[in-house]
């Protein structure tokens, strides 16, 4: 593996995580008053729009990075309906 698809996946990895601390909070704390929806609707298209090119070109870190992404941006959007305001 060479420096490329090591800063490729490191990348990819890091983009995977961004979610996680802010799923985590928002379940901990059952709120998510504070989180844009459109935000949230704008990362997942924009995930979307990126699984659909790294599909095209079989780019594996950003297909597993947009499907966390994805995942934990459905997460959010089901707990800001499912949570109490």
């Amino acid at each position: 593996m060479n420096w490329i698809e090591i800063a490729g996946h490191t990348g990819a990895f890091l983009s995977g995580v961004t979610f996680i601390p802010q799923v985590y909070k928002a379940w901990k704390s059952k709120s998510v008053g504070d989180l844009s929806l459109t935000m949230i609707l704008i990362v997942l298209t924009s995930t979307i729009i990126w699984l659909f090119y790294a599909i095209s070109l079989m780019l594996w870190p950003v297909i597993i990075a947009n499907c966390v992404v994805g995942s934990l941006s459905l997460v959010l959007i089901y707990f800001k309906f499912s949570f109490p305001k």
